[in-house]
């Protein structure tokens, strides 16, 4: 396969390579990924994350088995432990669709590299589709607020809800972006800050409970964020405390965005209550770990509940911006998720 590289994925002389995400920003890591069982681990403890991400490093990392020689029934096999390392991320179950059809070519390792790097490409073209269409939205001197990080990092291109944000940026429309930290595990604090700066875009770190404050004082005009999963009726699964921010918005007449790839639509799925929701370990609540070193602030016996999504209902949101464009709450109501 071809060299390339996006902000997290790495090909470099038919090996695949991630950048931990865990050890932002502190340490830029890479690390290799060149088999199932490690790909599985890197993305159970988040090293890789981002739906598309996700995605992507799976189906590379199929190609490069295949153009290693790995037979086919293997490959099937890769494919379905794969599937199963993020049950919430509908991209991946999306590519790996394409991928396992590719399998069925009879020149499989040629065809699996084609589609592979085919994804990868429609991956940056609809980050800019995204852009563009939600970088409409925003109005001059907009105070945008953000959850999780849905930029580069978690993308081929340059993202997704932070895609936004920085395209409007590059037009001279934000005037500052809340980050909220996105506890337990911190990908604002860590990975959108970090992102942000690299992009010069102005910025304030917040935790979570800050955002109902600023809200009440008028400080945020517009909530931006991604999606893992949204269903036929327009629900949104995204990463936990998203919901805790929609109700906040709708209270305070704020609007809230979703921006997702349509690779990230499941119209097989009728509602948010059918989404299946991964339950993470006690350990990312109880304390923290990094590369800084682990901290333990709770009792070691404490009980723990950690989801690590949540689910958006569709009357929470002002608009769906996807790849093909925007979609208003008369066409989810219209059934436009539906198919």
């Amino acid at each position: 396969m071809q060299t390339l590289q996006t902000t997290s994925l790495r090909v470099v002389d038919n090996k695949l390579w991630i950048l931990d995400q865990q050890a932002l920003p502190q340490q830029k890591n890479w690390l290799p990924a060149d088999n199932t069982e490690a790909l599985v681990g890197h993305i159970h403890a988040l090293r890789v994350r981002g739906a598309p991400l996700i995605g992507l490093s799976a189906s590379l990392l199929l190609a490069l088995l295949a153009e290693h020689g790995m037979t086919r029934d293997a490959l099937g096999q890769a494919l379905d432990v794969l599937r199963a390392a993020r049950p919430t991320a509908v991209n991946l179950m999306n590519n790996l669709d394409r991928m396992k059809q590719a399998l069925t070519q009879p020149d499989f390792a040629a065809a699996l590299g084609a589609e592979a790097l085919r994804l990868v490409q429609e991956d940056r073209e609809l980050c800019e589709r995204i852009a563009r269409a939600g970088s409409e939205l925003v109005a001059p001197g907009s105070r945008l607020l953000t959850h999780c990080n849905t930029g580069g990092l978690a993308t081929a291109g340059v993202g997704t809800a932070l895609g936004v944000i920085a395209r409007a940026h590059e037009e001279g429309k934000v005037a500052n972006v809340w980050v909220d930290e996105t506890r337990p595990l911190l990908q604002g604090g860590r990975l959108t800050a970090w992102e942000l700066g690299e992009l010069a875009v102005p910025y304030q770190l917040i935790t979570d409970s800050m955002a109902a404050s600023l809200m009440a004082q008028g400080q945020v005009d517009a909530v931006w964020v991604g999606a893992d999963r949204i269903a036929a009726n327009g629900d949104v699964a995204n990463k936990i405390g998203t919901y805790s921010l929609a109700v906040l918005a709708k209270f305070h007449n704020v609007p809230f965005y979703v921006a997702a790839p349509q690779t990230t639509l499941d119209p097989a799925c009728p509602n948010g209550a059918a989404i299946p929701i991964e339950q993470r370990s006690a350990a990312e609540v109880t304390g923290v770990a990094g590369s800084f070193g682990a901290v333990q602030w709770a009792p070691e016996d404490a009980r723990v509940y950690n989801p690590a999504f949540d689910v958006t209902p569709a009357a929470l949101i002002s608009g769906w911006v996807l790849d093909s464009g925007v979609v208003t709450p008369e066409d989810v109501a219209n059934g436009r998720f539906a198919g």
